[in-house]
């Protein structure tokens, strides 16, 4: 049977330049806001957008506010609403729920974890939002995790993953007791560039990667070894990677950076699954994971589908499935 998706959750690194005034300067929502109109004009297949942007005066940039909660039976024009944004430097997260939902979401909020440079600042780091739906709680966590093919530099993604959990905190609310932190919740799933790289040299890497053949390259994949020695993301679950590595690509290109021998070697990256969704918590199956094919960046892009068990929720529209069940 057809699932229909009623949740969309996107997720983006590096929307803006890493340089020192992006790190350090105000937030500039002008790029986040363009991305939140396109997405708004594919999820609901329509061109009604170029209508609000030819409203717009010259110089100024769309606006595009959190979710206003509240019941209605009147007829909307969109499927999709953006419930809930947020950008902290280059990581920018953003959830779209069918108008069908709207009314059984509530407290979303956000919360943002720096790890970068000093320590502190937003050019790494994580983007959080939570939500109920009904009586269940999700939690989605957007991270950018620290950088480097050296030994041991997976000690500092292991350090900034556990910094996030640590640090991350939702508010509390008189009417409800609500999960304040990211493992407080129901169905958690995080998703980002966690930059953990494959403990292989590089000639032997590229050689796999060229036959492809995944499952030696898993056996030496950075995230799967710190797992499983219990320094980082215990009891989080992924689904079997059957794709290539999505990092590190010559930009609007198939080939990875680097094949060109004559690039300097401190400069070469050997290709590596960066790019990662992880879950944690029970009520939460993965139905699908793999990977997109756009040239936009030098990283390609994953996606995954899951279905959530929902507490407290009762949708009784025609053709859909368990009511509750979403995807």
């Amino acid at each position: 049977m057809f699932r229909k998706r009623h949740t969309i959750v996107c997720r983006f690194q590096e929307i803006v330049p890493l340089n020192a005034g992006n790190i350090l300067g105000s937030e500039n929502s002008k790029i986040s806001s363009k991305w939140n109109t396109l997405i708004e004009e594919v999820l609901n297949k329509r061109m009604a957008i170029e209508g609000r942007l030819q409203n717009t005066d010259i110089g100024e940039t769309p606006k595009v506010h959190p979710l206003k909660m509240h019941n209605s039976t009147n007829s909307i024009a969109s499927d999709f609403q953006c419930l809930i944004s947020k950008q902290m430097v280059g990581i920018y997260i953003t959830i779209w729920v069918r108008t069908a939902l709207h009314g059984y979401i509530s407290y979303p909020s956000v919360s943002s974890v720096g790890c970068g440079l000093l320590g502190c600042l937003g050019n790494k780091g994580a983007v959080s939002v939570r939500f109920c739906l009904g009586q269940t709680s999700f939690c989605f966590v957007c991270s950018h995790l620290a950088s480097g093919g050296k030994e041991g530099d997976e000690k500092q993604r292991n350090a900034d993953a556990a910094r996030i959990l640590s640090q991350t905190q939702f508010p509390s609310s008189p009417l409800r007791k609500l999960p304040r932190n990211i493992l407080d919740h129901d169905r958690v799933v995080w998703l980002g560039d966690l930059n953990y790289r494959i403990n292989l040299p590089e000639a032997a890497t590229r050689s796999l990667v060229q036959n492809e053949n995944w499952s030696i390259l898993l056996q030496n994949d950075q995230l799967k070894a710190e797992q499983a020695k219990g320094h980082v993301f215990e009891g989080w679950q992924e689904e079997e990677i059957e794709f290539a590595p999505t990092y590190k690509y010559y930009q609007n290109s198939d080939d990875y950076y680097g094949c060109n021998q004559k690039i300097n070697e401190k400069k070469r990256r050997a290709p590596a699954w960066c790019d990662r969704i992880i879950w944690y918590g029970k009520g939460l199956k993965q139905i699908q994971y793999d990977r997109g094919e756009s040239r936009l960046s030098d990283h390609r892009p994953v996606q995954a589908i899951f279905t959530a068990e929902v507490d407290g929720l009762n949708l009784k529209e025609p053709g859909s499935f368990l009511s509750n069940h979403l995807t």
